[in-house]
């Protein structure tokens, strides 16, 4: 074995990660003040939002807080609402083998505890903490788990199936899906790493269009896109929706960055009636993420590559769609973990309406629908 044989990205990446969370690396962030979010006419009971991995957690949270105003959810490698219970280690391991090799993986057919899970939430709508379980009903849901994946093992979303299910979601609003060879890893139809391998970015070439098949699944059949997005590309300042006493300058406490992005098609931006669908990605998938390898695509960080590589933009022009992405912190201490706990260590509140990335996410809608006719 060569001696000196090092890869220096390797050897430097969880320093310059916690540099470039402490704003040291000045390259990471955005070299004037992003602006806000533009008003435009928008029919928020037309919602939609999708997630992988820490991302499909924080979407079951944000659909069951918010459901009044939700038609329909896409959950990559997630499982049930408040499965951790405000607990890193249940997190970790009842919820996901994301704690493993120092916390065992304790993931099985009945981990999260289905039936507690289903009363806790009954319980806390009860209190108005989230919107009245009734409008899950209503919803359109689709889940996607790969059954190769290891760190959100597909027990997981069966589990999550029978959660939605025991709180009266009928079959033909549920699509379950299964891909035989993805492991953990946001299927795309061409773009990414081999669909089973499990390292960043996680994005992985599946023959399967995450993006058309939850947009598809939440509105009907979709209009075809074009030979390329015709929209653009907006980064704005996330700092304006997060609740004032939260905010901070890379918010540890909140697990949000300073920037967003959002992709705003042309007849949206003249003031066309428009819907918006939140992508939220998982760990290690931001913005200013100091990937040990290269991302496709290259570059140093991370970047755009889920915001502009998942394929959400494609299906947005022709079916009156903004996309919100918006984008966590890029401190290693406030990522949220693998089971959506919204931090490394989550408040009591953190699946509720009161949970300072809900606000956030809320905020960030209705500030998109203040140009609303």
């Amino acid at each position: 074995m060569p001696a000196l044989a090092l890869n220096p990205r390797r050897f430097l990446a969880p320093w310059l990660a916690t540099l470039a969370s402490l704003g040291v690396l000045a390259a990471a962030l955005p070299a004037h003040a992003a602006p806000p979010l533009p008003a435009l006419n928008i029919d928020i009971s037309q919602t939609s939002i999708s997630g992988i991995s820490s991302g499909g957690f924080m979407t079951v949270q944000f659909q069951l807080a918010h459901s009044s105003i939700v038609k329909g959810v896409g959950v990559v490698a997630g499982g049930p609402f408040n499965c951790s219970k405000a607990d890193v280690l249940r997190a970790v391991s009842s919820c996901s083998c994301t704690g493993e090799p120092s916390v065992p993986c304790a993931v099985s057919e009945t981990s999260t505890d289905v039936p507690a899970l289903v009363a806790s939430t009954e319980e806390m709508a009860g209190k108005g903490l989230i919107d009245p379980t009734r409008n899950l009903a209503g919803q359109r849901i689709l889940t996607v788990a790969g059954a190769r994946d290891t760190l959100v093992p597909p027990p997981i979303a069966r589990q999550l199936s029978a959660y939605y299910t025991a709180l009266g979601v009928p079959a033909s609003n549920l699509s379950p899906v299964s891909l035989p060879n993805a492991g953990h890893t946001m299927p795309t139809q061409n773009f990414g790493i081999a669909c089973g391998l499990e390292k960043e970015p996680y994005i992985g070439k599946c023959a399967y269009d995450s993006a058309r098949e939850i947009l598809g699944w939440t509105y009907g059949k979709l209009a075809a896109p074009g030979s390329k997005p015709a929209g653009k590309f907006i980064q704005f300042d996330q700092r304006a929706y997060i609740p004032a006493r939260s905010a901070g300058a890379f918010s540890w406490s909140t697990g949000l960055d300073t920037t967003g992005w959002a992709y705003v098609p042309n007849s949206c931006a003249k003031g066309e009636k428009c819907r918006v669908h939140i992508a939220l990605h998982g760990c290690k998938q931001g913005q200013s993420y100091l990937p040990l390898t290269p991302p496709p695509g290259g570059g140093l960080y991370n970047g755009t590559t889920f915001v502009k590589n998942t394929g959400y933009d494609r299906w947005a022009d022709k079916n009156h769609l903004v996309i919100l992405i918006p984008r966590p912190s890029p401190s290693p201490f406030a990522t949220p973990t693998a089971a959506g706990t919204g931090g490394a260590i989550p408040a009591p509140d953190y699946a509720t309406k009161n949970a300072v990335q809900i606000r956030t996410l809320r905020a960030m809608v209705d500030g998109l629908a203040t140009g609303a006719k």
